[in-house]
């Protein structure tokens, strides 16, 4: 399979300005909310492992290692499940962004939305989910234009 891009992000940016700006803007809110930006950075990365991302995937792990994330942590998210590392508030939002993500039905949804009422308030809830719907988002667009990841930057 090649891995040429469809569309360069530079591109993407210059063409749709007003898409990137509007998901960037969904970004701020989310930052501005008060949820942690480790947690939230945990979060992308792992969504964009699912989604198989590897621009997004490489962007997040820069971003949560400059946060100070511990490593352990960056490396076991793809089994966070199995792993006791992970907090109960970072277990119910990795849950969350699983049922959202992999748009679970029933009773799984239900589970992780218990689980999400237990760590985090309505408001925290919200941005939670505009977070998760936001790196999909940006996840569709990376992946379905095949956007390079950017290394050593």
């Amino acid at each position: 399979m090649s891995v040429t891009p469809r569309l360069k992000q530079e591109d993407f940016y210059r063409i749709a300005p007003a898409a990137r700006d509007a998901l960037i803007a969904l970004g701020k809110a989310v930052d501005a909310s008060g949820l942690e930006k480790e947690l939230t950075e945990l979060l992308k990365l792992r969504i964009s492992q699912i989604n198989g991302c590897a621009f997004c995937v490489n962007m997040h792990l820069g971003v949560a290692r400059k946060l100070g994330v511990p490593g352990a942590k960056l490396d076991l998210v793809a089994a966070w499940a199995d792993a006791d590392i992970y907090t109960p508030r970072e277990r119910a939002a990795l849950a969350w962004g699983e049922a959202l993500t992999e748009f679970a039905h029933g009773g799984e949804m239900d589970r992780a939305f218990l689980a999400l009422q237990q760590e985090f308030s309505q408001d925290e809830i919200a941005f939670l989910t505009a977070a998760i719907a936001n790196i999909n988002a940006w996840n569709r667009i990376s992946v379905g234009l095949r956007f390079a990841p950017i290394l050593g930057g």
